[in-house]
C-alpha cells in the first residue's frame, strides 16, 4: 500500500495513520510544499532525538557522474521533542564526484511510534524535479532555465505555467533546433538546395513559414513513429495551448511539447553519433587497406 500523504499543514495535529515512506525515499521523491508520515526518521542521540540522516539517491548531473548517485549527509542537524514540530535545514553532497550538493529545508515531528514521525517539505535547492536529459539542454543552449522553469511547473500539476514556459523556449530557440536539424541532414548528405532551404528557415521569424520551407527536408530517422515531423507537432501544440479550457488540458498540451522536444534532442544526437561513427570506421578500413603492402 503506498504512503497515504497528508494535506494538513505542520502546525496543525495529525490522527494517526498507517505507516509512512521511509525518510530517504521522503527526501528523494516527495515534492516541497507536502507532508507525509515517514518511518525511520529519527534515532537517540544521547539524551536528545534528532532526525536520522541517511544517504539519498539523487541524479547528479555533474559531467563526473550525469546519472544517479548516492549523495551523504554533509551538515545539518534537526533535533526533535516531544511531539511538537521541529524546523532545521539538511544538507547533502555526491559521494561519487563530491561537487554537487542538495540541500533541504524540513519540519518534523515524532509520533507515538518509535522511529515513525510526520515530515514535511518546505523546500529544497536545488529545485525539485525529475531529471532533464543533457541532450535537451545541449538542444535548447541558453533557454535551459526557462525549460527547467516549465519542468516544475509542469511536475506540480501548474499546466498554464508549464505551457507558457515551453512555447518561449521553443519559439526562442527554433532557429537553434533548426541549425540542429541541418546538421543532420548534412551529415546524411542532403542536396544542397535542400541545405539552402534550411538556412532561409532559420532566418524566418514565423515558426509556420519556417517550417514550410523545410517540411519535405526533414531527414527521415528523426520523424517521430517513422512519420510524423516533429517540428510540424510542435507548432501544432503551441499552436492550441492556453485556448484549452482547462489548466489540465495546457497540461496535457505541455507534457506532449516537453515528450516531442526530448525525443527529437535524442534523436538529432543518435543520428549524429551514428553518422560520425561510421565515418570513422571506413577511414579507418581504408587507410588500414592502403597502408597495407600488396600480397604476391
Amino acid at each position: 500500500m503506498p504512503p497515504k500523504m497528508v494535506n494538513a499543514p505542520p502546525k496543525a495535529e495529525l490522527a494517526p495513520k498507517p505507516k509512512g515512506m521511509d525518510w530517504a525515499e521522503f527526501l528523494a521523491k516527495s515534492p516541497p510544499d507536502s507532508t507525509f508520515e515517514v518511518s525511520s526518521l529519527w534515532e537517540r542521540y544521547g539524551t536528545n532525538f534528532r532526525a536520522q540522516t541517511p544517504d539519498v539517491f539523487l541524479h547528479c548531473d555533474s559531467e563526473a557522474c550525469d546519472g544517479f548517485r548516492f549523495f551523504t549527509h554533509s551538515s545539518g542537524t534537526i533535533y526533535l521533542e516531544g511531539n511538537g514540530w521541529a524546523f532545521g535545514f539538511l544538507h547533502f553532497v555526491c559521494r561519487n564526484c563530491q561537487s554537487k550538493r542538495k540541500s533541504y529545508a524540513i519540519a518534523a515531528k515524532m509520533t507515538g511510534s518509535p522511529g515513525e514521525g510526520i515530515a514535511s517539505k518546505l523546500g529544497e535547492t536545488p529545485p525539485f524535479g525529475p531529471a532533464t536529459p543533457a541532450r535537451v539542454i545541449s538542444l535548447i543552449g541558453p533557454d535551459r532555465e526557462l525549460f527547467l522553469q516549465g519542468r516544475r511547473a509542469e511536475n506540480r500539476g501548474m499546466g498554464i505555467g508549464a505551457f507558457a514556459y515551453y512555447r518561449r523556449v521553443v519559439e526562442n530557440q527554433k532557429t537553434r533546433i533548426i541549425g540542429e536539424i541541418a546538421k543532420v541532414a548534412a551529415k546524411l548528405g542532403a542536396k544542397p538546395d535542400v541545405l539552402k532551404e534550411f538556412e532561409a528557415a532559420a532566418k524566418e521569424t514565423q515558426f509556420s513559414k519556417a517550417l514550410d520551407k523545410i517540411k519535405h527536408g526533414i531527414p527521415e530517422t528523426l520523424l517521430i513513429d517513422g512519420q510524423h515531423n516533429p517540428l510540424t507537432l510542435l507548432h501544432d501544440a503551441l499552436s492550441q495551448g492556453l485556448h484549452a479550457d482547462t489548466d489540465e488540458e495546457c497540461l496535457a498540451i505541455a507534457q506532449a511539447i516537453r515528450v516531442v522536444l526530448t525525443e527529437l534532442a535524442e534523436r538529432i544526437s543518435e543520428a549524429l553519433k551514428k553518422k560520425e561513427e561510421l565515418t570513422t570506421a571506413v577511414t579507418r578500413l581504408l587507410t588500414r587497406k592502403s597502408e597495407k603492402p600488396p600480397s604476391s
